[in-house]
């Protein structure tokens, strides 16, 4: 089947939003051929520093015909309503369809050729694509995020007409700004098309660029006896800046090696986009860097690695003006220019949420293990590198320039991590701080930031979490569990925040493969301590993959119907049930059973052995069961019956205090 290929060629695109525009052309078409039938057998799109590249395979030559029914006015509606329908149908009422007192139109819709309806998808697309920035330019009204100068249409290799504010569509491209022949050149398909950018020194798909960019850095460093400092969203970046990517590894003045690394890589990284070197030998960065250029020098690239050493000695020298001035100072001096940042409008400045952060970190420290005055000190001084010269210039460092200053100034090697971790963890594969100072402070700046913003009524919605308090909660969940911190969060942050947590909790148990229905049933019975919730999902993760398990779960859900049944009727009755002279072997079998089981499981739960309070409870399966088979509930006789009732409400009771199982949906 025909294939249709689509090239928007312009100015340079942003790195940052290629990706999303690859994405959104994709959905964008597709969702318009969806509208008028069409199911394509293929659809790629593809992104670069100039253009935007969809091709699409397995459209037909033409639409099919519709039949297209509409709804109608009733039988008998007002004369004004009737000439309406017909109008917006083009039917006469001879052909209208009478169906239940409704009027309906059938109307045959012939289908169009398919050239017709892509030319009127690329204009709809080029003109709404959602560009989070966009321009016009010239004396035009359309916007795009940098000018537009071509438009490749091709369907099935013949060129499809459309004309966009004066932009014609073709069959001509261009290939390298700098390296590509001088003439554009003409295509025909898909193959042509890639074939073509090839040839003039374009690659097409990003994927190929960054694995272009990898093997030839790593390539340049293996050769110096170096090793890459991997970095994969410099990778994505760079990539997305360079048509025909060639890495070129350049030297650096090693007297900058006595910054700190992380400097280092961050001067790199953000103004120039370096990637780092290390050396293998020492673990150490290497007086090197690697660059990725957009052309193929003749000289191999010396030109591009000297003019490049040139500019990065020129910010290292500005970032080590900042370490040098940064150092003049203590940072307890720099506390008082707290006061003129605003950290919220509705929370006062920075000085305040220093003052609430400490006060908050002693409380913590005797709960983590750590001296409540160094977790004080800590939490005084976390947010003084706020107003650093490098801070200032490098805002990503912020914590750890804190605790460099402090290492500096000699105060104690606990005091100076805290502060150096104290925004740890960032991300899933971040480190928790280490020490207990670092967790105490880590865990009053992360709740100080919850209790507020929630306080204020700036909660997380949907998508939208602009003070990053899902990550928060996240990383005080963390530093609990792996720490085996004992904290009443309830206490501490209040309800809506225990509910918050609840909902966080569930996210990191379900990416370790736990049941979020499980941490219902934990957190339903209003504990507030994660460590002892996330200890009793395990163990009721365990015990609901055995048989006992199984079985046991559903004789709890059966007889909490029948309790439910009941209790709508009216009074239960209360109390222990007991060994009636008479009864049923299977009845006298659970409450001797329900008179071992309980007090095993409340000493298990006391120790917080929770397996073992589940393996109590497994000692229950074989009973109830039993009892469901031969024992009638609703008996004739009411004091029966009742005793029955109450069996019941023992086994609920006894099976509630470990996890409420009406929350388990399995």
């Amino acid at each position: 089947m025909p294939q249709l290929l689509l090239e928007l060629f312009s100015e340079e695109i942003p790195a940052r939003m290629q990706v999303q525009a690859a994405r959104d052309l994709e959905r964008m078409a597709r969702e318009r051929l969806a509208e008028q039938g069409f199911l394509p057998e293929a659809m790629t799109a593809f992104a670069g520093p100039r253009r935007l590249t969809l091709v699409i395979e397995g459209l037909p030559e033409a639409q099919a015909d519709r039949t297209e029914e509409r709804k109608g006015p009733r039988v008998g509606s007002p004369e004004k309503a009737m000439e309406g329908f017909l109008r917006s149908t083009g039917l006469t009422m001879d052909q209208l369809v009478e169906q239940d007192g409704v009027w309906f139109a059938k109307i045959e819709r012939k289908g169009r050729p398919t050239p017709e309806i892509v030319a009127e998808m690329v204009e709809a697309i080029v003109r709404n694509f959602p560009w989070p920035k966009s321009m016009t330019w010239g004396r035009g009204t359309l916007r795009w995020v940098r000018p537009l100068k071509r438009i490749v249409c091709l369907f099935d290799g013949t060129v499809v007409p459309v004309s966009i504010d004066g932009i014609e569509s073709g069959d001509v491209t261009e290939g390298h700004r700098f390296m590509g022949k001088a003439q554009p050149f003409r295509v025909k398909d898909f193959d042509t098309y890639r074939d073509g950018l090839a040839a003039h020194f374009v690659v097409l798909d990003v994927e190929e660029r960054k694995a272009r960019i990898l093997d030839a850095a790593r390539t340049l460093c293996f050769a110096r006896n170096l090793e890459l400092v991997e970095d994969e969203g410099l990778l994505n970046e760079v990539a997305g800046l360079a048509e025909w990517p060639t890495p070129v590894l350049g030297d650096m003045d090693p007297d900058f090696l006595d910054l700190p690394p992380e400097v280092i890589r961050t001067s790199m990284r953000t103004h120039q986009k370096y990637f780092a070197v290390r050396d293998p030998a020492t673990g150490g960065l290497a007086p090197h860097f690697i660059t990725v250029a957009n052309i193929q020098a003749a000289d191999g690239g010396a030109a591009i690695a000297a003019g490049n050493a040139k500019v990065l000695s020129a910010r290292l020298s500005d970032a080590r003006f900042f370490w040098d001035e940064d150092r003049k100072l203590r940072l307890e001096d720099r506390l008082e220019k707290l006061k003129g940042v605003t950290f919220h409008a509705k929370l006062g400045a920075m000085s305040d949420r220093v003052a609430r952060i400490t006060d908050l970190a002693r409380s913590l420290a005797p709960r983590v293990g750590a001296d409540p005055d160094a977790a004080a000190q800590a939490a005084r001084l976390a947010k003084a590198d706020l107003v650093t010269g490098m801070v200032g210039e490098f805002p990503e460092l912020q914590g750890l320039m804190g605790g460099y200053y402090a290492q500096a100034e000699g105060l104690p090697a606990d005091v100076a991590a805290a502060i150096r971790d104290h925004y740890k963890p960032q991300g899933p594969s971040d480190a928790v701080p280490a020490g207990p100072v670092g967790a105490a402070l880590a865990l009053a700046d992360k709740l100080d930031s919850l209790t507020g913003f929630f306080g204020i009524d700036e909660k997380p919605t949907g998508s939208r979490d602009p003070y990053a308090l899902r990550r928060s909660a996240l990383g005080v969940i963390r530093i609990v569990l792996e720490g085996g911190i004992r904290l009443p969060l309830r206490e501490l942050a209040g309800d809506d925040l225990v509910a918050f947590f609840a909902d966080r909790l569930k996210v990191l148990l379900r990416d370790q493969g736990k049941r979020h229905d499980l941490v219902d049933a934990v957190f339903a019975l209003g504990d507030d301590d994660l460590v002892r919730i996330v200890a009793r999902v395990e163990a009721l993760d365990g015990f609901l993959t055995t048989e006992d398990g199984t079985n046991l779960l559903a004789g709890y859900k059966r007889a909490t119907n029948i309790l439910k049944a009941e209790e709508k009727k009216g009074a239960m009755p209360s109390g222990p049930a007991v060994a009636m002279a008479g009864a049923p072997a299977a009845e006298l079998a659970l409450v001797q059973a329900l008179a071992g089981v309980e007090p095993q499981v409340a000493q298990a739960l006391a120790a917080e052995d929770f397996v073992a309070a589940m393996q109590a409870l497994s000692g229950l399966r074989g009973p109830v069961d039993a009892f469901f088979e031969q024992v009638l509930v609703n008996a004739e006789d009411p004091a029966e019956r009742d005793n029955r009732l109450r069996l019941l409400s023992q086994v609920r009771d006894a099976m509630g205090r470990v996890a409420d199982f009406s929350q388990v949906t399995g």
